[in-house]
């Protein structure tokens, strides 16, 4: 597949605010840089939609950015050339197949091979729903795992015992990166489909695992509190320090109650609870 690579100068602060707007559009890759962050926009997207929601918010934050057509490559040996292993303390590490393995220093290793897909664990979105799913009752628990990308959460959660899973994402690279990420880890009990959150097939979840962004929680709080059980769980990341109010309060008017938050630089995981009544 070619694509569009943007390298956005920016300073530091706003980085993390920056990515979760572009993380809205079709832009379907992000990495960090020294200057800024580096975006990756299939080249099939609409690029003057684009072009022009990035010149409105160049009125708002003042950076710069540089646009690159990259024709389609090796693009696994573009990944592999930046990726490098991560862990989240001794619970879990994330490694990708020509990595060494973790041995004893981690009770639960993962082969997360991204590719094009979002969801390797080096974002703190992502770390702090790893992290969470330590204290989380996923044993026995049926879960859906909402905007899966690499399937890196289902897989986590299938490992702790889960009974059952669904991972949904809208991006057919995240479904395929998913079944095949499953396969690598000889996880069997995930069902990934590719499609919103209407195709999801499940319902009366023990918990639901959405490490996506904002709007797209805000939009589908009503549908994930409708198919999630009484006493059930849901995790949500992606969301910026300044708008855990908004969250919040969305969360609230579903009968969501919030149980427990975690923060790594600018972003927030936030677990919500459904009440019994």
């Amino acid at each position: 597949m070619d694509y569009y690579q943007f390298a956005i100068a920016c300073p530091p602060e706003t980085t993390d605010i920056l990515i979760a707007f572009m993380a809205e559009q079709p832009f379907d890759t992000f990495e960090e840089t020294e200057g800024g962050f580096t975006a990756y926009l299939p080249a099939n997207a609409d690029l003057q939609a684009v072009e022009s929601d990035l010149a409105d918010l160049q009125g708002q934050f003042g950076f710069s950015f540089e646009k690159k057509f990259l024709p389609g490559q090796n693009w696994n040996a573009v990944w592999e050339s930046n990726f490098q292993p991560i862990t989240v303390g001794d619970f879990c590490g994330v490694r990708a197949d020509f990595h060494a393995p973790f041995g004893d220093a981690v009770r639960h290793e993962l082969v997360i091979n991204p590719k094009m897909a979002f969801g390797s664990g080096h974002h703190e979105t992502t770390w702090m729903c790893l992290a969470a799913l330590e204290n989380l009752p996923v044993a026995g628990a049926k879960i859906l795992d909402y905007g899966c990308g690499t399937g890196i959460l289902a897989i986590l959660a299938s490992r702790l015992g889960a009974a059952g899973l669904e991972a949904v994402d809208i991006e057919n690279e995240s479904f395929v990166n998913t079944e095949e990420n499953c396969r690598v880890n000889g996880v069997l009990n995930v069902v990934a489909r590719c499609g919103t959150l209407s195709d999801v097939q499940g319902s009366d979840f023990d918990g639901i695992l959405a490490n996506i962004n904002r709007n797209v929680i805000l939009d589908s709080l009503p549908r994930l509190a409708q198919i999630l059980r009484p006493g059930g769980w849901l995790l949500v990341s992606g969301i910026l320090r300044e708008d855990e109010a908004m969250v919040g309060g969305a969360a609230a008017a579903q009968g969501l109650s919030k149980e427990g938050l975690q923060a790594r630089g600018n972003w927030l995981c936030i677990r919500f609870a459904k009440g019994n009544g």
